[in-house]
């Protein structure tokens, strides 16, 4: 028979008590810490078993916030170079302001040509023998009407009436045009560097008289052209009218090599670059541009939870950037049909096959959260859809 050491058996009994030892240590720390993960547990995860249990959310989904009346991605009309962005982000804009200008040098040029051709066919007009001359060579104001007196001894001929008419509405859309470049001077030097408050308020307030006295030399020349007695344009005024009408175009042209806000609201962010190319394409976009003195929260309820929602329901919205804290809001519209999500799932991913309803959400007061943050929605239980 084998005789082993005893040194070597003692060491060996030592060995096996101590690995004994060690698992049943392990097995009790392991049970230990269960228990006190157990004891741990989140009074937030509490919380949200109950409220489900109970059911306080009458659906959930996923959302983004936007603009009170939604993000609008600004584009050129018209192709060219960018010469000039007159705006920077958080930038506080008013209804038609300034936002990019695009190369009009050529444009400009043709403007010139096109008025000097104007003032020609007018002048040989006014120069016609025999023709109806205008008691008067500057046109009537039309904003202001004649007195009683003045306008019943009114013994112009048909012809003089309407020569005077339109001459008023040419002389109207000629300082519109003038007052709108100003403006845009005037805006573009105030987000450039400190400007007088004065002077923006000034140009605008020309704008819109400007805007005011075309308006009315448009109605006086449509109410006088509506009268059974008048008779057909001369050869000449003819010529008037046509080089009036080149003028427009190229001013119209001009106009569309400005970009301009189409409310007031808040530049959001700017992509533009001086230098670059400008193309009227969606892909292209400029600026992006929203009024963020309110939110909503665009949000997509899956198929299976529609009939849990409706317009006038209140919910919660919950973003990660603010745990702990709830912004409330109401359901103020909801899509006529079902659709294809746009907004990613925050959980596991959905299925190709489901189909979501569109609804939009409008926030109470001026909540701290930024366009386009992604946000969890859920709807208060307030009973079945009627």
């Amino acid at each position: 028979m084998l005789k082993l050491d005893p040194t070597v058996q003692t060491l060996s009994a030592a060995g096996i008590i101590a690995i004994a030892i060690s698992v049943l240590l392990n097995g009790t720390l392991s049970l230990h810490g269960e228990e006190q993960k157990a004891a741990a547990t989140p009074a937030a995860a509490t919380t949200q078993a109950a409220n489900v249990s109970q059911g306080l959310w009458a659906a959930s989904a996923t959302g983004r916030v936007e603009p009170k009346e939604g993000e609008i991605r600004i584009v050129a009309q018209t192709p060219g170079k960018i010469v000039e962005v007159a705006v920077k982000a958080n930038d506080r804009v008013a209804t038609g302001d300034l936002l990019v200008r695009l190369d009009d040098e050529d444009m400009l040029a043709r403007l010139d040509a096109a008025a000097a051709e104007e003032a020609v066919r007018v002048r040989e007009r006014d120069e016609e023998d025999g023709g109806d001359k205008p008691a008067a060579d500057k046109p009537a104001d039309a904003t202001k009407p004649a007195a009683g007196a003045k306008a019943a001894a009114d013994t112009r001929t048909p012809g003089q009436r309407r020569r005077s008419a339109d001459d008023a509405e040419s002389a109207a859309e000629r300082a519109r045009f003038t007052a709108r470049l100003a403006l845009d001077a005037v805006v573009s030097k105030s987000h450039a560097g400190p400007a007088p408050a004065d002077d923006v308020a000034a140009a605008r307030t020309k704008l819109d008289e400007a805007n005011t006295k075309v308006a009315a030399a448009r109605e006086l020349v449509a109410k006088i052209n509506a009268e059974a007695d008048m008779p057909l344009p001369t050869r000449l005024e003819s010529a008037v009218t046509i080089a009036r009408s080149d003028l427009a175009q190229v001013e119209n042209a001009i106009e569309r090599t400005r970009v301009r806000a189409p409310s007031d609201g808040t530049v959001l962010n700017v992509w533009a670059k001086v230098g670059e190319s400008a193309a009227p394409s969606p892909e292209a976009a400029l600026v992006l541009f929203g009024d963020i003195t309110g939110l909503r929260v665009r949000t997509e309820v899956e198929e299976r939870d529609v009939v849990q929602v409706k317009v006038g329901q209140r919910v919660v919205v919950r973003a990660d950037a603010f745990p702990g804290k709830d912004f409330e809001g109401v359901v103020t519209s909801l899509a006529p049909a079902l659709g294809p999500p746009r907004i990613l799932s925050r959980g596991p991913r959905r299925p190709n096959d489901v189909e979501v309803l569109e609804a939009m959400i409008a926030l109470d007061g001026q909540p701290p959260l930024l366009t386009g943050m992604r946000v969890d929605v859920f709807f208060k239980n307030e009973g079945p859809a009627t």
